[in-house]
């Protein structure tokens, strides 16, 4: 079972992240001992997707609590440490979530927070095997194959959570039921994702697959290639609309052509009902350095301007399904504004 995050003692109380920058080639843990450092492991995607990045905001509170203690930190300076772990990354919901949900324990103590923070990682697992069962079933139920060609994009395996997978765990689950033939993997750009990430978990599982380049993917559902694709979300707006990276509307527009159905899986945890609509969603811009540079090779002439956003919002009319681990919701047959609020009564 591959863990990207988990809480460790010895040799001191640290969050061991595997380092996703330097996958495929590389498997390495790092130990993130201090709010700055796990600060920048968020920032520079060490630790990335939206259920791990839950896991990494509960996580760090308790990690800015043991810093506190050795430190001897004010509560003004612990509420500081607190707010920019859970302002590391805006588009993110379940980043500020992860630290709203053991937060408010802070004057318990360290014990509270850290038994909070795990009880949260191991809610995250429990979410993504029920939704993973649920989007597979859903599927079957309504589009039946004897085996799915499936296309995803990003990377929404155990790597992007505390273990299992969303979208990428919805394919683990037909994979074990026998139903799936062939993953295409969209790479990614700028910073591959799915070629790093995706192939290397595909590979891992024993699942047959292939890498192919962004821009082929419209023409891959266009060609008849594809029985599904299936995306994860890092925020999803109360009317339904959800951003994913950079990449995922393209891939839902070439689905409607298409007559494809079109599926994103992400916890209950992502929906954000204090946002209306994905154009209240705040888009994370990156540095043109993702796009301009590959591998410390400059792609573009000298003073070249780059443009990276890093997300992209799929309005809920383009989707056929969203997957959660309470309930599967049909964005093109429900009202829409009354889509993602029916959470709060499940």
């Amino acid at each position: 079972m591959i863990r990207a995050i988990t809480w460790v003692t010895e040799p001191r109380h640290a969050i061991r992240l595997i380092d996703q920058t330097k996958l495929p080639h590389t498997e390495e843990f790092i130990d993130v001992v201090s709010t700055e450092q796990l600060v920048d492991a968020i920032a520079r995607l060490v630790v990335r997707g939206a259920p791990a990045l839950g896991a990494a905001g509960a996580y760090g509170v308790a990690l800015v609590l043991a810093e506190g203690a050795a430190k001897g930190w004010d509560d003004a300076a612990i509420a500081a440490a607190v707010a920019a772990v859970r302002e590391a990354r805006p588009t993110a919901v379940n980043l500020a979530w992860g630290v709203d949900q053991v937060a408010p324990l802070i004057p318990q103590g360290f014990a509270a927070v850290l038994a909070a923070a795990h009880a949260v990682a191991a809610a995250d697992e429990a979410a993504n095997r029920e939704l993973a069962r649920r989007g597979a079933d859903w599927l079957i139920a309504n589009y039946p194959r004897e085996k799915y060609r499936v296309l995803t994009h990003c990377n929404t395996g155990a790597l992007a959570t505390t273990a299992w997978g969303t979208a990428l765990g919805v394919i683990r689950e037909l994979h074990e039921r026998g139903l799936v033939e062939e993953v295409y993997a969209d790479e990614t750009r700028p910073l591959l994702q799915g070629s790093r990430l995706t192939s290397w978990e595909l590979k891992k599982l024993g699942i047959a697959h292939r890498v192919q380049v962004d821009g082929a993917a419209s023409s891959t559902i266009l060609r008849g290639l594809v029985d599904f694709a299936i995306i994860g979300a890092d925020r999803i707006a109360l009317n339904g609309d959800t951003a994913n990276k950079i990449g995922s509307v393209a891939v839902a527009l070439a689905c409607h052509r298409a007559g494809v159905p079109f599926l994103v899986a992400a916890p209950a945890s992502t929906v954000d009902l204090q946002t209306a609509s994905g154009a209240d969603i705040e888009i994370e811009l990156r540095s043109d350095d993702e796009v301009n540079f590959l591998g410390g090779q400059r792609l573009t002439p000298e003073g070249v301007a780059g443009y990276n956003p890093a997300f992209d919002v799929t309005p809920a009319d383009l989707i056929d399904a969203i997957v959660t681990e309470k309930a599967v919701f049909e964005p093109k047959r429900e009202e829409s504004a009354t889509v993602m609020a029916r959470l709060a009564t499940l």
